[in-house]
């Protein structure tokens, strides 16, 4: 046994120092899959554990936190909570986003302003405790004029935080509406980073990103923006033993509070970006699924070439099982150090992110964390073990195939030279179990079954790759019977398709993956094209804040609006009310738009048609995220949301009027949800007059610029814009946009949100392309042999490479076409069921025949000038001396 066992590893290391390149390409492809389906998991846990980290600090350590649907609650009910005898604390917190003027007055810097209560936020919630410079008295922490600022808020506003020389007398000016109110700095808090808005939310003139936090007293929040007796939550700290569950129960809240679990945050921060991550690792793993192909392929080329030295150990003892280990076993160890070499350039690649990109991959739900990497053990060794299955299953075909070999008719030297092709069947039968897969519906509101249906897709689409080869050439043989060439070429296709398959698999994968991703994202980008012509039907667009979050702090009045409309040179001003509702607390906000909709199919691009109220109801048109995550459908009265908009009767406890779905719309912005209801309807629901968009339209000749100037002029005159000695314009407290930049702009962020995936498209294409470079050398040098018979024969050097480059050229063709017709396939499931499960919007199919069609003419060329390449080095005088070794 120990003499077999040293045999059996001279014979798999003799196979890597002859074909060191085959077994490089293999080793190559596993352990990039692995190394980018790693680095995207550490570069995702370490933003999410930061961002998670600091909720936590936000939250603190309560054991119910009481919340409204509709961001406020009256302060009233803080004693209603006092007197319950299982609470024995109550701290009240009042969070406000709104803005502070950078130094240069140039540019407004978005920032999280929180009001606690000192005495109860210091055992409640330790990461909310305020600082004191040294020298400060305690006192300060109840200064109606105190901040005290975390490290990200200095370090933005370029304020010093070591001592208390440079900064302490330092002031601020914090926006309320349009008014800037002066605080002074006076200390620090802990670390903390906010739940920021999404990217699709930012603006080129805002300083995005989370991270910036003021600290102050409940009480001068509350007079600095006009929310007297107002508070966001409630946070309980119960009596020992108490059961929070019951308590919660017991409160008898007022209609629209709930108390709730204060772990429910930590899952709402999970749901704000889980799909874009498991979306992202799944696209990572792409180039690993790849490499489970080309180890396929490479190991099957090397059991054909070795079949002789197989059969030779088959006779002196090697059964057919310890064969089939053999090959596993070798696929086992160069899989083992792909993927520990995977694991060691993952780890490289997310530190060489977070070092210079930073925690966002493009998605927007990251931005500014400064997120040190935090390893992970356990994921290291999930990633290792996907290394070594992909490797492992790459290899089940080609062990098969040694355990099972003819070993009297192999040592002849007619064994497996190749074989015929087989049947579709098993590879339409996948396609098919494929396709009913992708037809599920999500699992933890992810596209598990369509995820399962692309991999059998794929791997059915593999399987019948042979027979496809074997028929398409024979198809093309009754028109190459006159060119001796072309007939050899066409002959050896249709005769040994298994080979071919073999060669061009892995691009295949690779392709199709590249052509499905290349048909959504661009069927995406069209889709929000054309919708950003619908939604933006004005020439200018003016607002006060760039996230549903500051929308209650920075906001214009009536008066203003009136004033913005008799500005010299505008026809027309529509204005928006933006309002966040918390309808539920382990999910992200929706978003409430009040505008005027007079003909909802006209103004809003719905998704089908929309419904008539009856009467006494209000209609509301909601986004497809809303369908999906609230079950809010067209003809349905929305409970939830008439429990955060509307007031219930003092007679009957029952809201006046009622709401109903007339009809979805698509919202490409706000993923997690939106409703729009008739502004007209809205004041007069819930009496808010505030205007936080105005679209405006221009008189006939009227020039934008001169608009614009005299908006500013306008927006200048106003009063109480600033301190004595610090004056700054409203204008810089408000954006204008037109509408092209406004779409340039959002299409900018697009192409931000997918530059990951098309880095990740491009990488799984390259080892696709390397797989189709190895498997034409390793058959090519297999072939030496016919080479030098072809020689003898007559047939010159040029004659020969002109064989190998027709091969090249109708393999990759047939390989190409297969990977375009099975990427429309998978572009087909991702647009229709991967988008909608996974970010709840629909989109239209569009498909870039062009673009398409140039990447599949650039892989049948990449594939020709491989084969051609390949064969120089195959038909050197060597074959012909190959010959000779048989006489």
């Amino acid at each position: 046994m120990p003499r077999m066992l040293a045999l059996l590893k001279t014979f798999s290391w003799q196979e890597f120092r002859h074909h060191p390149w085959r077994s490089l390409a293999a080793l190559l492809a596993v352990s990039s899959g692995v190394a980018l389906a790693f680095a995207v998991h550490l570069i995702n846990a370490s933003a999410i554990s930061e961002f998670s980290a600091a909720s936590r600090e936000l939250t603190g350590q309560p054991d119910l936190v009481v919340r409204s649907a509709a961001g406020s609650i009256d302060e009233r009910v803080l004693a209603q909570l006092g007197r319950h005898p299982e609470v024995a604390l109550v701290s009240p917190i009042l969070e406000l986003s709104s803005y502070v003027l950078n130094p240069q007055r140039t540019l407004r810097i978005a920032v999280q302003v929180i009001g606690v209560d000192a005495l109860a936020a210091a055992s409640m919630t330790p990461g909310l405790t305020a600082r004191p410079f040294p020298g400060q008295s305690g006192l300060v922490l109840f200064a109606p004029d105190s901040a005290f600022l975390n490290p990200a808020a200095f370090q933005k506003l370029g304020l010093a935080s070591g001592a208390a020389q440079a900064a302490d007398g330092q002031r601020i000016d914090l926006q309320s509406v349009l008014e800037l109110k002066p605080v002074i700095v006076r200390g620090s808090v802990g670390r903390v980073i906010d739940e920021g808005p999404s990217s699709a939310e930012g603006s080129s003139r805002t300083a995005s990103g989370p991270g910036a936090l003021i600290v102050m007293d409940i009480a001068a929040v509350q007079e600095l923006f006009g929310k007297l007796g107002r508070l966001s939550r409630i946070d309980l700290r119960l009596r020992s033993g108490a059961n929070p569950q019951q308590v919660a129960g017991e409160l008898a809240l007022p209609a629209g509070l709930s108390a709730v679990d204060p772990d429910l945050s930590g899952e709402r921060v999970d749901r704000l970006s889980r799909a874009y991550r498991v979306n992202l690792t799944v696209l990572a793993l792409v180039a690993l699924f790849t490499g489970a192909f080309l180890v396929y392929s490479v190991l099957s080329l090397s059991v054909i070439q070795r079949a002789p030295h197989f059969a030779l150990l088959a006779v002196l003892g090697l059964t057919g099982p310890q064969r089939m280990r053999l090959v596993l076993s070798e696929a086992l160890a160069f899989g083992m150090l792909a993927s520990a070499i995977g694991i060691a350039l993952g780890s490289g690649l997310a530190t060489l992110a977070l070092n210079t990109m930073g925690a966002d991959l493009g998605g927007g739900y990251f931005r500014d964390v400064a997120a040190p990497l935090r390893w992970e053990p356990g994921a290291a060794l999930l990633y290792f073990f996907l290394g070594l299955l992909a490797a492992t299953l790459g290899a089940w075909w080609p062990a098969r195939l040694a355990q099972s070999l003819p070993v009297a008719m192999t040592l002849k030297g007619i064994g497996l030279s190749g074989r015929a092709a087989g049947g579709p069947g098993p590879g339409l039968l996948l396609m098919g179990c494929g396709a009913l897969a992708a037809m599920l519906p999500p699992l933890f509101e992810l596209p598990v079954g369509a995820y399962l249906g692309v991999g059998l897709i794929l791997t059915g689409g593999v399987l019948a790759l042979p027979y496809v080869v074997a028929r398409i050439h024979g198809l093309l043989l009754p028109y190459v019977g006159a060119r001796p060439l072309l007939l050899l070429a066409v002959e050896r296709g249709r005769r040994l398709g298994d080979s071919a398959a073999m060669a061009v698999s892995a691009v295949v994968v690779s392709l199709s993956l590249a052509v499905a991703l290349t048909v959504m994202v661009t069927s995406f980008r069209d889709s929000v094209a054309e919708w950003l012509e619908r939604v933006l039907p004005a020439d200018l667009y003016l607002r006060t804040a760039f996230s549903s979050a500051a929308a209650e702090t920075a906001y214009l009045s009536p008066e203003l609006v009136a004033a913005v409309a008799a500005t010299p040179g505008i026809a027309s001003v529509q204005a928006t009310t933006v309002r966040p509702l918390q309808l539920r607390a382990d999910r992200p906000a929706v978003v409430l738009l009040a505008r005027p909709i007079g003909d909802a199919e006209r103004e809003l691009p719905l998704v089908g048609r929309s419904l008539k109220a009856p009467a006494g109801h209000v209609a509301v048109y909601v986004s497809e995220a809303m369908v999906d995550l609230y079950g809010m459908r067209p003809g349905s009265v929305p409970t939830l949301l008439e429990e955060a908009l509307l007031a219930p009767s003092a007679t009957t406890g029952k809201p006046t009027e009622r709401l109903f779905v007339a009809g979805v719309w698509r919202d490409y912005v706000r993923q997690f949800g939106s409703i729009a209801i008739d502004r007209d309807a809205y004041q007069r629901l819930s009496g808010d007059r505030r205007s936080n968009d105005l679209a405006l339209w221009l008189s006939p000749g009227a020039s934008e610029e001169q608009v614009r100037q005299a908006l500013r002029e306008r927006l200048d005159g106003l009063p109480r814009i600033g301190p004595a000695g610090a004056q700054a314009t409203a204008a810089a407290l408000v954006d204008m946009a037109s509408t092209t930049q406004l779409r340039a702009v959002s299409l900018r962020i697009f192409d931000r949100s997918f530059a990951v995936t098309y880095w990740l498209q491009a990488v799984a294409i390259g080892i696709g392309l390397f797989g189709v470079a190895t498997s034409f050398s390793a058959q090519l040098l297999a072939r030496r042999r016919e080479f030098g018979l072809l020689t003898h024969v007559g047939l010159t050097r040029r004659q020969i490479l002109a064989l190998v480059a027709a091969e090249g050229c109708g393999w990759t063709l047939v390989g190409s076409s297969a990977g375009l017709l099975l990427g429309l396939v998978i572009g087909y499931i991702l647009v229709e069921v991967v988008n909608p499960q996974s970010f709840h919007w629909s989109m239209d199919l569009s498909v870039p025949w062009l673009r398409l069609l140039l990447l599949g003419l650039a892989v049948v060329g990449a594939g020709t000038l491989t084969a051609w390449l390949a064969g120089r080095a195959a038909a050197s005088a060597d074959a012909v001396m190959a010959v000779k070794e048989d006489w």
